[in-house]
């Protein structure tokens, strides 16, 4: 029992390589890296989608007229306090 000889190893693996072929290994293996490079990438893109509408997005202190004024007083005193819960 324990490990298999070298024999062993190299059998198997010719059994592997003759009922897939090495083509069909090499191509599985192609697909698998597209594959990865392609969630990298999407997750770069979901990111930089992200950063992108944050930036876009206006803060609540522009609102013309008084309830502009109450909207920022109302984020400056929820955020002080927030501060001070720690």
């Amino acid at each position: 029992m324990g490990t298999f000889s070298i024999w062993h190893w190299l059998v198997v693996l010719l059994v592997i390589l003759l009922l897939f072929g090495s083509g069909k290994i090499s191509g599985l293996m192609g697909d698998l890296a597209k594959g990865i490079k392609s969630f990298r990438q999407n997750i770069k893109d979901d990111k930089d989608e992200t950063q992108a509408a944050e930036a876009d997005q206006k803060p609540a202190g522009t609102l013309l007229g008084p309830e502009g004024a109450r909207e920022t007083a109302r984020t400056g005193e929820h955020a002080s306090s927030s501060g001070s819960r720690g």
